[in-house]
């Protein structure tokens, strides 16, 4: 029977990228996204390539829900040994419309500044990477207590290293989940379950493609100042992220390594701008 791995966010380009990468090495792979459709397309194309693969439309937030998806795939495809929290994110409500304070911003309405971002907006993203981490972690981290070869992944940030301007609710929570991983690397030591985290720096995904490209294709100024500031000078390719994926997943490589966030970033985090 083949070892199931679990990942969230499964539906996105960095996560279904995963998920073909595992069911290539024989993993049974449960897809779970809240764009059903985006899941489903990915596990269909898994299927057709031979592998095993299932979509469940989950609500990461949602505990109770999470629990049923995990009693299925008890069920259907058997415990799970591998888990990987890809499902994460931002939000516009909280977003500032300025990357330093201007003259006047405290008392702006017309645009998302500091002082009027909005409290449920800020709530929605810090709860969406970090509880989006904890409570399905919680559910399925149940099947592998006293099984030999597990392993959680959490997808974390390189904002948690150096938070980037107009985004402090992602920033701060893909810090939280950094720290978050590392707490869950020590809790889970003794049972043998390892907890490491990978720390990619700007690819482009569905998520942020509109900030990173105009209408008409053209970089926006944002994407300049990003690659002026990664030595590599491009972004990342999601099959440049397989390498680490493998390698903190495989149990005799990296037996000893838990508790660790691995940046894969070009080297953006190491740059200091001179």
């Amino acid at each position: 029977m083949k070892e199931v791995v679990v990942i969230t966010g499964a539906g996105g380009v960095l996560c279904s990228s995963f998920a073909k990468a595992l069911a290539e090495k024989n993993y049974a792979v449960a897809l779970l996204d809240l764009n059903l459709e985006a899941a489903q397309a990915v596990a269909d194309e898994i299927n057709a390539a031979g592998g095993t693969a299932k979509a469940y439309k989950a609500n990461v937030l949602e505990k109770e829900g999470l629990e049923a998806i995990h009693a299925d795939i008890l069920e259907t495809m058997g415990a799970c040994k591998i888990l990987i929290n890809g499902a994460g994110g931002n939000n516009p409500r909280a977003t500032t419309a300025h990357e330093f304070f201007e003259e006047g911003d405290e008392t702006r309405e017309d645009i998302k500044t500091f002082f009027n971002l909005d409290k449920s907006g800020f709530n929605f993203v810090f709860d969406l990477n970090i509880m989006g981490t904890l409570l399905p972690t919680q559910v399925f981290a149940k099947d592998m207590i006293g099984c030999e070869g597990c392993s959680i992944l959490n997808v974390s940030s390189m904002n948690a290293f150096r938070p980037l301007t107009k985004i402090p609710a992602y920033s701060a929570a893909k810090s939280a989940v950094s720290n978050f991983t590392q707490w869950l690397a020590v809790h889970f030591a003794p049972q043998g379950i390892r907890v490491n985290a990978m720390a990619p720096g700007f690819f482009v995904t569905n998520q942020n493609r509109a900030l990173l490209f105009n209408d008409d294709g053209t970089p926006t100024a944002r994407t300049e100042k990003i690659l002026r500031a990664t030595p590599m000078g491009r972004f990342g390719d999601p099959e440049e992220l397989l390498g680490a994926l493998h390698f903190l997943l495989d149990s005799k490589a990296a037996g000893f390594i838990t508790g660790v966030v691995l940046p894969i970033d070009g080297g953006f985090s190491a740059y200091s701008g001179v």
